[in-house]
């Protein structure tokens, strides 16, 4: 350990941009043991180490990192899956650069130690050699219903079901994930991913009903008199507007919609052919992640140009750094201090080109963000055959809850115990972005492993 001073810090090889535009498939490649072992050597074992505490799940990150060191894979499978449900996602979708590494102490001079490369080499490699996660199977009399299979459900699932409390998670689309799924890309994280961990599941006694919206097809009170308890995880997926003229147009998409089409696509189901997007130009409005989502997937789609707009400058940008890397490595052109003012239509009612008016920033406002200025006259016109709006999303709001007393904020998002995640309806839980409102994955999954444990100490007392 401690070979940070011999040894520089080692980024994983990404597939030649000429290839991986091609196709859907991931970019990076998977470290090896030799890679691997020799940035987990860099590891200085801090005292107070801060890559643990800025983690929203407290991984066992210098402890893995000691374990992949001395080569012991199977102790560093066992400690990398204990407090997180899925790793091998959370190393592939995680940004790093502004939580463990980012807070990494050798980030100050040395170069972060590539935390997220190793989190994934162990369970992927761990999968290889045969190690799986170990559930006791169902040993309790106590059932648990799960509405929404997104990363907060799954987390939930994960925790309950280790603890041999019978789960039955209820999702409305044709397959388990939610935003892992039908939100995040290929070329970010293959579906196969996905579809193992649910089989881990549903192989430890997950009873998985897919196609069944609840308050829809089936009534929240008949699963509720089902179930001992029950935890609420269907996400924010409503689309965020601009609120400006002209947004509304047939040929203005939210990212959502358009990324689900994509994947759909890709799994060869039918899909909207609206969304085949080959020799159109593009503009993306938005600087996250799903902003960068949507602009390398219409690259890869063969779009004829792909621009982004965003307000404010590449440092300003919300999303992962190595994202807004990838998509200028892959051919997207951005447009800073570009702020949409407008939506030009044809007499077609078609969206034909955005008026944005340039934007410089100014002093910090109280929450320590630059504030954003508009420069008078700077107003200007780009062309486009077909926007994306990313601008983040806003929660729905299902009828259920207010039906079961089930209380929420002015943002419609769920309020909970935030000890126990319990809502204010005794029995139901909730959490990820249905209680934060739009946020991370690996949140998410913290939310969906504390209302499991909180759950699992009420059940089982």
């Amino acid at each position: 350990m401690r070979e940070y001073l011999n040894i520089e810090r080692l980024d994983p090889k990404k597939r030649l941009v000429v290839e991986r535009t091609k196709d859907f498939s991931e970019i990076y490649e998977i470290f090896d043991k030799k890679d691997a072992a020799s940035q987990s050597d860099r590891c200085i074992q801090c005292g107070d180490p801060f890559c643990l505490t800025k983690c929203p799940l407290h991984n066992y990150i210098p402890q893995w990192l000691k374990a992949v060191s001395e080569t012991d894979l199977e102790f560093a499978f066992k400690l990398s899956n204990e407090p997180s449900p899925f790793p091998e996602v959370m190393g592939r979708v995680c940004p790093h650069d502004r939580l463990c590494e980012g807070d990494c102490t050798l980030n100050d001079g040395h170069g972060a130690i590539t935390i997220g490369s190793v989190e994934t080499h162990i369970t992927e490699t761990g999968f290889k050699a045969g190690l799986i996660p170990e559930f006791p199977g169902i040993i309790t009399n106590k059932k648990v219903a799960i509405i929404g299979s997104g990363p907060a459900g799954l987390s939930a699932a994960t925790y309950l079901l280790r603890s041999g409390i019978a789960v039955s998670m209820y999702e409305r689309n044709d397959r388990a994930g939610g935003l892992l799924t039908y939100g995040i890309p290929n070329f970010k994280l293959d579906k196969k991913i996905v579809e193992r961990r649910v089989k881990l599941l549903q192989d430890a006694g997950l009873e998985l009903i897919l196609n069944c919206e609840v308050g829809k097809d089936i009534p929240f009170e008949e699963i509720a008199n089902k179930h001992d308890a029950m935890f609420i995880g269907v996400g924010a997926t409503k689309a965020k507007r601009a609120s400006i003229n002209g947004e509304n147009a047939s040929n203005v998409y939210d990212a959502m919609d358009y990324l689900t089409a994509i994947q759909k696509k890709n799994f060869k189901k039918d899909y909207d052919k609206k969304f085949d997007f080959k020799d159109l130009n593009v503009i993306v409005i938005g600087g996250g992640d799903t902003a960068m989502d949507c602009l390398r997937t219409a690259k890869r789609e063969g779009a004829k140009s792909v621009t982004c707009l965003y307000r404010r400058d590449e440092k300003n940008m919300p999303g992962s750094k190595k994202e807004y890397k990838n998509a200028m490595e892959e051919g997207v052109e951005f447009s800073f201090f570009a702020s949409p003012k407008e939506i030009i239509v044809n007499e077609a009612s078609k969206a034909v080109a955005v008026e944005f008016i340039k934007t410089t920033l100014s002093t910090k406002g109280e929450d320590g963000r630059q504030k954003m200025e508009e420069i008078k006259g700077s107003e200007s016109r780009i062309s486009a055959d077909v926007i994306i709006m990313s601008l983040g999303f806003d929660t729905e709001v299902p009828s259920f809850l207010a039906e079961n007393g089930i209380e929420i904020n002015r943002w419609g998002e769920i309020i909970i115990d935030e000890n126990t995640h319990e809502t204010s309806t005794s029995g139901i839980y909730a959490g990820g972005d249905c209680y934060r409102g739009a946020d991370l994955v690996v949140t998410a999954a913290y939310d969906g492993r504390e209302a499991a444990r909180s759950m699992i100490k009420s059940l089982l007392k």
